[in-house]
C-alpha cells in the first residue's frame, strides 16, 4: 500500500481529520463541474490547470494545504507544484476520503 501511496504522490499516512480540525486549507483540483457534483466541506475549487496561475493566492492560504481530486492522480500533480513553491502540502487522494 505504501508503494501505491508514493506512486500517487501521497507520501506517508497523514491524519487529515486532525489537520482539518486545526484549520488546514482544502483545495479540490477537479473541474468546476465535478466540484459542483459534490465536495468536502470548506474545500476551495482550483482546477489543476489553474494551480500555477493561482500560486500567489495559494501562498496566502492557511497552511498546511490538503489537495484532493477524484482519485489522487491530479492532486498528486498539484501537490508537486505546491510543494515546489515551498508550502506544506498533503495529498488526500479522493475528495471522498476527507468528506
Amino acid at each position: 500500500m505504501s508503494f501505491l501511496r508514493n506512486l500517487l504522490g501521497m507520501g506517508p499516512k497523514v491524519d487529515f481529520a486532525e489537520l482539518i480540525l486545526n484549520g488546514a486549507t482544502i483545495i479540490d483540483v477537479r473541474s468546476p463541474q465535478e466540484f459542483k457534483s459534490g465536495h468536502s466541506a470548506n474545500a476551495v475549487n482550483i482546477p489543476l490547470d489553474q494551480v500555477p496561475s493561482k500560486m500567489n493566492s495559494i501562498k496566502k492560504m492557511k497552511a498546511p494545504i490538503i489537495v484532493c481530486c477524484a482519485s489522487g492522480m491530479r492532486s498528486g500533480r498539484a501537490k508537486g507544484m505546491i510543494a515546489q513553491a515551498g508550502l506544506e502540502v498533503h495529498n488526500a487522494g479522493s475528495w471522498r476520503s476527507i468528506a
